[in-house]
């Protein structure tokens, strides 16, 4: 039965009325293709060359046959067992196809899945860190790596190191099999322990087994610098008899914000370290003595910090 067989049949239900035909078009439901590729897939650098087998497991057949967009191998009798060769392969789209001939004409063809890649032609980050000048802790950063000329981007992963550490990774969503220019992009805040790491991006081509260690190409690692600030800790002592009470003084700006504070203690070590005029009071019923602060920014964007001392008074 060829697919261009049709069968109608007639159903006469009774002499007096009209007779009905129902036409049915008919079709052979073909099995699972016995055919057999090795290898399964294959993965093949662009300008290198590709070579896979098409094995029919059918006892017996007429032919077996390559289709490809590339060229194909016309049909072969007398062999079960037919190579596929391309010596280099020049195109980013191939879709050889194996087919079998059966006895009776019918035919079964089974795909072999080719992915043609390139492994990036160099992965950098755009700006090195040390032109960006130190950064600030507690700021959020932009770090972009350029990975270019690769393909297939679908099959790419972007891995980012800080030392021996992965802390990202990208993959992308890509149709384009051509080679393409693709960009990872790191948000980093800054901390203090990321002084003096190193930061770097990885290229890599997901290939499968055997493939992985040939397909990642490293950027140059740079060193974070980052400007953090200590902690400012401001002392008051006073010796008096009966003991000293302490109470702080804040600059305006962060007055509301220091209620909490503790302030009846001879030392201060500000929640919020704010540049500005800060002052201690040691007081008992004998006296009362003030010691000035003044905590200043310094270019460097650490914290500079300029006292006014009193001496010791033996009243308090």
């Amino acid at each position: 039965m060829s697919r261009s067989e049709l069968y109608c049949i007639a159903n006469f239900a009774h002499a007096f009325f009209p007779v009905v035909f129902f036409c049915l078009c008919l079709y052979p439901v073909s099995a699972a293709c016995k055919i057999e590729m090795s290898p399964p897939r294959v993965m093949v650098k662009f300008g290198h060359s590709l070579t896979a087998n098409c094995t029919s497991l059918y006892s017996e057949i007429a032919g077996i046959g390559w289709e490809s967009t590339y060229g194909g191998v016309g049909l072969q009798t007398g062999i079960s067992t037919l190579p596929f060769k391309i010596d280099t392969v020049e195109r980013w789209v191939i879709q050889p196809t194996c087919y079998v001939t059966l006895p009776n004409g019918d035919q079964c063809e089974e795909p072999l899945p080719v992915t043609v890649y390139q492994v990036p032609e160099s992965v950098s980050i755009a700006q090195p860190l040390s032109e960006a000048g130190p950064m600030v802790e507690g700021k959020q950063y932009r770090i972009q790596c350029d990975i270019v000329n690769v393909a297939p981007a679908s099959l790419l992963s972007v891995y980012w190191h800080k030392g021996n550490k992965i802390i990202y990774h990208e993959t992308f969503k890509e149709s384009t099999l051509s080679p393409v220019n693709k960009s990872s992009i790191l948000n980093l805040t800054a901390q203090r322990d990321d002084d003096g790491s190193q930061i770097s991006c990885e290229a890599k081509l997901d290939l499968g087994p055997g493939e992985l260690n040939h397909s990642a190409v490293q950027s140059k690692s740079h060193e974070v610098a980052v400007l953090y600030r200590e902690n400012i800790i401001l002392y008051c002592n006073a010796t008096g008899n009966p003991v000293p009470v302490y109470s702080w003084d804040f600059p305006q700006a962060i007055q509301e914000m220091s209620k909490n504070e503790d302030v009846n203690q001879p030392f201060l070590i500000p929640s919020f370290q704010f540049p500005g005029n800060y002052s201690c009071k040691a007081s008992n019923t004998q006296g009362t003595r003030i010691k000035y602060f003044t905590v200043i920014e310094a270019p460097s964007k650490l914290l500079l910090l300029n006292s006014s001392h009193f001496s010791a008074c033996s009243a308090l």
